[in-house]
């Protein structure tokens, strides 16, 4: 070729590839990662609107928050994961290392929960996987206390109160 034919050549080649990318350009990138248009058609396709808790668990399973998930079942669903007469009388307080506290309304009720303790660890097994609980601890409700405020005095307390 000779200067003016191979200065048409290049020229031709610059201006079919700067319309390729001029097209390119005006969709959005890459042309392979277009899905097809038009219909889905009868079968399932990935396209389809999905239902919004199977879209939820595939979240969960690919950002790996199964076992964060897990705990906030323990205590979000607390009246299904144990029933609803155990939930009406004791409330989830913290789980760390896989360790449940549970508060319960009155010592009675504490020391029935202490003894209920392996079927409520299966009940919360069945109902939640993986189950992030491995042991329970039950106490009774609160004493009160009589400090109040951010200062403490030492001394045997309020003895003058009382008269």
């Amino acid at each position: 070729m000779a200067g003016p034919d191979l200065a048409r050549a290049v020229l031709a080649a610059a201006k079919a590839k700067r319309e390729r990318g001029r097209s390119t350009r005006s969709r959005g990138g890459d042309p392979r990662r277009y899905r097809k248009r038009g219909y889905s058609g009868p079968g399932p396709d990935p396209r389809d609107p999905q239902p919004f808790g199977a879209l939820l668990g595939k979240l969960v399973r690919d950002r790996g928050w199964q076992q964060p998930a897990a705990e906030a079942t323990v205590f979000g669903a607390w009246e299904r994961v144990v029933g609803t007469d155990v939930a009406a009388h004791c409330r989830p307080v913290k789980l760390v290392d896989g360790e449940l506290t549970i508060e319960a309304e009155s010592t009675a009720w504490a020391t029935q929960l202490r003894l209920l303790s392996g079927k409520i660890l299966a009940k919360i097994a069945q109902e939640v996987r993986p189950s992030p609980v491995k042991r329970l601890r039950i106490h009774g409700p609160a004493a009160p206390s009589w400090r109040h405020g951010p200062l403490r005095v030492p001394g045997p307390g309020p003895g003058d109160t009382y008269g």
